[in-house]
């Protein structure tokens, strides 16, 4: 693949470790940093919001604990790509300070409900975007849809949107990582999920055969190692899992379990870190937090039965 650096790629497939989801985007931001101890009296502006959000993910990114020992790729959200990390864009900081490979979410959020899953909404300004990445030196993408029902045409329509931005962003030479969540709040997850790896599978065969690599981030399923085959398909970098709104140690719990995943967590990641820690209390928590997913990641347990 041309620009591809190869040694971030076999990082990516065969490193020990797990993803940091650094992207809450307009939408998310607020919530985490009332979950960070900011409360919105702290700022009057988007612009002042995202400046404070810029602080915590600087205070995350710097911190000791934050490494390639342990994180394998960090997900960015757009205006954390255009900022500095201590005086280097954060996506140079991260790969050369951290060891660290960078990934950028490119969707521009969800649409309305329709069949039991909400599409994303059209990605516009794709095409200027990944000239953009290329040029930050990031080495692949993220985009999230979300399946809240069992629905066969719903979920078709999920894998299709999916695929099809995924051709565009392996094109301009960048890894997509697909994201079709799956709630973990549908009243037919298991359900959902068969229909989801179906529809994975039967896109996944008749992706050309001329070296696209894709890398899947997927909601930890009902059944443990339901998407082992996906993970052992050649094609596919990586299987990624994320946390979905279970708390970390649910998360963990769940992740243990399935030896054909490793983690990309948000808000489970920052969970029990505050803007009024002290630098010692913060780097404990961090470390004890990324300790903890790194275990669930990579040292799995025997599922029971």
């Amino acid at each position: 693949m041309a620009g591809m650096d190869t040694t971030q790629l076999e990082r990516i497939r065969s490193g020990r470790g797990f993803f940091a989801a650094l992207d809450q985007s307009g939408g998310s931001t607020p919530k985490a940093l009332a979950e960070y101890g900011i409360d919105k009296s702290r700022y009057t502006s988007e612009e002042e919001m995202f400046d404070l959000v810029h602080v915590m993910r600087t205070r995350v990114i710097t911190d000791p604990a934050f490494d390639g020992s342990r994180i394998l790729g960090a997900i960015l959200f757009e205006q954390t790509m255009d900022r500095d990390m201590r005086g280097v864009p954060t996506a140079r900081y991260l790969w050369a300070e951290k060891n660290v490979v960078p990934f950028l979410k490119v969707d521009k959020g969800l649409a309305a409900e329709h069949n039991g899953v909400q599409l994303m909404k059209p990605i516009d300004t794709l095409d200027e975007l990944l000239e953009r990445a290329n040029r930050h030196r990031i080495f692949g993408t993220k985009m999230r849809s979300v399946i809240h029902d069992a629905d066969q045409d719903g979920v078709a329509a999920i894998a299709d949107q999916q695929f099809e931005y995924a051709m565009r962003i392996s094109a301009a030479g960048l890894i997509p990582i697909l994201e079709p969540e799956v709630s973990i709040d549908s009243p037919r997850k298991d359900e959902a999920e068969i229909l989801l790896l179906d529809a994975l599978q039967t896109r996944l065969q008749a992706l050309p055969g001329d070296g696209v690599i894709i890398m899947l981030k997927l909601t930890i399923p009902t059944q443990p190692g339901r998407y082992a085959g996906l993970a052992a398909d050649p094609r596919i970098l990586r299987v990624l899992a994320l946390s979905g709104g279970y708390s970390r140690d649910q998360a963990c719990a769940l992740l243990a379990r399935d030896p054909s995943m490793i983690a990309s967590f948000s808000r489970a990641l920052l969970e029990g870190l505050s803007d009024q820690q002290t630098d010692e209390q913060f780097h404990a928590q961090l470390d004890a937090s990324i300790s903890q997913i790194f275990d669930a990641s990579v040292e799995k347990v025997a599922a029971d039965g």
